[in-house]
Protein backbone atom coordinates (compact mmCIF):
# COMPACT_ATOMS: atom_id res chain seq x y z
CA UNK A 1 0.00 0.00 0.00
CA UNK A 2 1.21 3.45 -0.86
CA UNK A 3 -0.11 5.11 2.29
CA UNK A 4 -0.87 3.52 5.64
CA UNK A 5 -4.52 2.98 6.42
CA UNK A 6 -6.15 5.35 8.86
CA UNK A 7 -7.89 4.46 12.11
CA UNK A 8 -11.34 4.42 10.53
CA UNK A 9 -10.45 2.52 7.34
CA UNK A 10 -12.18 -0.63 6.18
CA UNK A 11 -10.51 -3.87 5.17
CA UNK A 12 -10.36 -4.26 1.40
CA UNK A 13 -10.43 -8.00 0.83
CA UNK A 14 -9.29 -7.92 -2.82
CA UNK A 15 -6.41 -5.48 -2.23
CA UNK A 16 -2.82 -6.58 -2.85
CA UNK A 17 -2.01 -6.04 0.85
CA UNK A 18 -3.20 -9.04 2.91
CA UNK A 19 -6.05 -8.37 5.37
CA UNK A 20 -3.91 -9.06 8.44
CA UNK A 21 -1.47 -6.32 7.40
CA UNK A 22 -4.31 -3.91 6.64
CA UNK A 23 -5.77 -4.58 10.09
CA UNK A 24 -2.34 -4.03 11.68
CA UNK A 25 -2.11 -0.61 10.00
CA UNK A 26 -5.61 0.29 11.20
CA UNK A 27 -4.90 -0.81 14.78
CA UNK A 28 -1.57 1.05 14.86
CA UNK A 29 -3.39 4.18 13.65
CA UNK A 30 -5.95 3.68 16.43
CA UNK A 31 -3.15 3.34 19.01
CA UNK A 32 -1.51 6.52 17.70
CA UNK A 33 -4.87 8.31 17.86
CA UNK A 34 -5.17 7.31 21.51
CA UNK A 35 -8.08 4.87 21.28
CA UNK A 36 -6.22 2.68 23.80
CA UNK A 37 -3.76 4.01 26.37
CA UNK A 38 -0.41 2.29 27.05
CA UNK A 39 -0.72 -0.73 29.34
CA UNK A 40 -4.50 -0.83 28.78
CA UNK A 41 -6.30 -3.62 26.91
CA UNK A 42 -7.13 -3.33 23.24
CA UNK A 43 -10.32 -4.76 21.74
CA UNK A 44 -10.54 -8.52 22.21
CA UNK A 45 -10.00 -11.02 19.40
CA UNK A 46 -13.74 -11.65 19.30
CA UNK A 47 -14.51 -7.93 19.07
CA UNK A 48 -12.00 -7.49 16.23
CA UNK A 49 -13.36 -10.54 14.38
CA UNK A 50 -16.86 -9.08 14.56
CA UNK A 51 -15.93 -5.46 13.84
CA UNK A 52 -13.77 -6.20 10.80
CA UNK A 53 -15.53 -9.39 9.65
CA UNK A 54 -12.31 -11.40 9.56
CA UNK A 55 -11.41 -14.93 10.55
CA UNK A 56 -10.03 -15.42 14.04
CA UNK A 57 -6.78 -16.72 12.51
CA UNK A 58 -6.39 -13.44 10.60
CA UNK A 59 -6.88 -11.41 13.77
CA UNK A 60 -4.39 -13.61 15.63
CA UNK A 61 -1.86 -13.11 12.84
CA UNK A 62 -2.39 -9.35 13.15
CA UNK A 63 -1.84 -9.47 16.92
CA UNK A 64 1.34 -11.50 16.41
CA UNK A 65 2.57 -8.81 14.00
CA UNK A 66 1.77 -6.03 16.51
CA UNK A 67 3.67 -7.93 19.21
CA UNK A 68 6.61 -8.53 16.87
CA UNK A 69 6.73 -4.82 15.96
CA UNK A 70 6.44 -3.88 19.66
CA UNK A 71 3.07 -2.12 19.44
CA UNK A 72 1.39 -4.58 21.81
CA UNK A 73 1.93 -7.43 24.22
CA UNK A 74 -0.26 -10.36 25.19
CA UNK A 75 -1.14 -11.36 28.73
CA UNK A 76 -2.35 -14.99 28.67
CA UNK A 77 -6.05 -15.33 29.51
CA UNK A 78 -6.31 -11.53 29.89
CA UNK A 79 -5.92 -10.08 26.38
CA UNK A 80 -3.77 -7.86 24.21
CA UNK A 81 -2.41 -4.66 25.69
CA UNK A 82 -0.87 -1.57 24.14
CA UNK A 83 2.86 -1.46 24.74
CA UNK A 84 4.30 1.78 26.07
CA UNK A 85 6.51 3.29 23.38
CA UNK A 86 9.35 5.75 23.60
CA UNK A 87 8.41 8.85 21.62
Amino acid sequence: MDQPLGPDADIIHDAPEPPYRQLAQILIARIKRGDWAPDRPMSSETQLVQEYELARSTVRRTIALLVEDEWAYVVPRRGTYVKKRDS
